[in-house]
C-alpha cells in the first residue's frame, strides 16, 4: 500500500512538473511572438528564455505551429485547461442568472477578461497567418468560434422576463458578436485611451440598451 501512495506521489509530481514546465514555455512564446514576431521567433529563442532544454519544447509542441496554437488558446482561455468557454464556469453563471440584465452584466465582464488577454495578440495572429498560410488550418474551419459562443448568449437571453421580444436570436448574437468583438475593444481601449473598466460599463449599457425592455 505504502509503495502505491508514493507511486501515486510521484505521478503526480511529474504531471505538476509537465503541467509548468508547458506554461512557462508558452508564456515565453507569447512574449516572444508579441514583441518580435511568430516568423522571427526560433524556437531555440523561446527554450531560452523559458529556462528549458530545446528538446524540451520539441518534445512537448512537436514544432513551432503547434506551440503557436497554444498561447492562442491559452490567451483565449486564460489557462492550459481544455474546456471549451461555454463550458467555463463564468460563462455558464451568465447564462444562468435569471434577468437579461444580470446575464448581458456578467457576459461582459466575462468576454472583457478574455479581450484583455486576446486583443493585444491580434496583430501578431494575423502576421502569423499571413507568412505561414498553414498557421490557419490549425483551427478547424466552419463558423467563427467567437460566432458560436455569442450565438449560445444569445439562446440564453431568449425568454427572460426583461428581454426585449422585438429582437430575435439572431439579431441578438449579432449586436454581441459585433459590440464584443477585440477590434472593437482595441479602437476603444489601445487608440482611444479608455480604461477596460470604461469600456466594461460602456458595453454592458449599450447592449442592455439594444436587448432588453425600456
Amino acid at each position: 500500500m505504502n509503495d502505491v501512495k508514493r507511486t501515486d506521489k510521484r505521478t503526480d509530481g511529474r504531471a505538476e512538473r509537465s503541467r509548468r514546465t508547458r506554461e512557462k514555455i508558452v508564456e515565453a512564446a507569447r512574449e516572444l511572438f508579441v514583441a518580435q514576431g511568430y516568423g522571427a521567433t526560433s524556437l531555440r529563442e523561446v527554450a531560452d528564455a523559458a529556462g528549458v532544454a530545446v528538446q524540451t519544447v520539441y518534445f512537448v509542441f512537436h514544432n513551432k505551429r503547434t506551440l503557436f496554437k497554444d498561447v492562442v488558446d491559452a490567451a483565449i482561455a486564460g489557462d492550459a485547461e481544455p474546456v471549451a468557454t461555454m463550458d467555463r464556469a463564468w460563462f455558464r453563471a451568465a447564462c444562468a442568472a435569471p434577468t437579461a440584465a444580470e446575464q448581458l452584466r456578467a457576459h461582459v465582464r466575462g468576454t472583457r477578461e478574455i479581450l484583455g488577454r486576446v486583443a493585444p495578440i491580434m496583430p501578431m495572429i494575423a502576421a502569423a497567418a499571413a507568412t505561414d498560410p498553414e498557421i490557419a488550418a490549425q483551427w478547424p474551419g466552419g463558423p467563427d468560434p467567437r460566432y458560436t459562443v455569442q450565438r449560445a448568449a444569445a439562446g440564453a437571453l431568449a425568454g427572460k422576463p426583461d428581454a426585449d421580444p422585438g429582437v430575435d436570436v439572431e439579431t441578438a448574437a449579432d449586436l454581441l458578436f459585433g459590440l464584443l468583438s477585440p477590434e472593437l475593444y482595441l479602437i476603444f481601449v489601445r487608440d482611444r485611451g479608455w480604461s477596460p473598466d470604461a469600456w466594461e460599463e460602456w458595453a454592458g449599457a449599450a447592449l442592455i440598451a439594444q436587448l432588453c425592455r425600456a
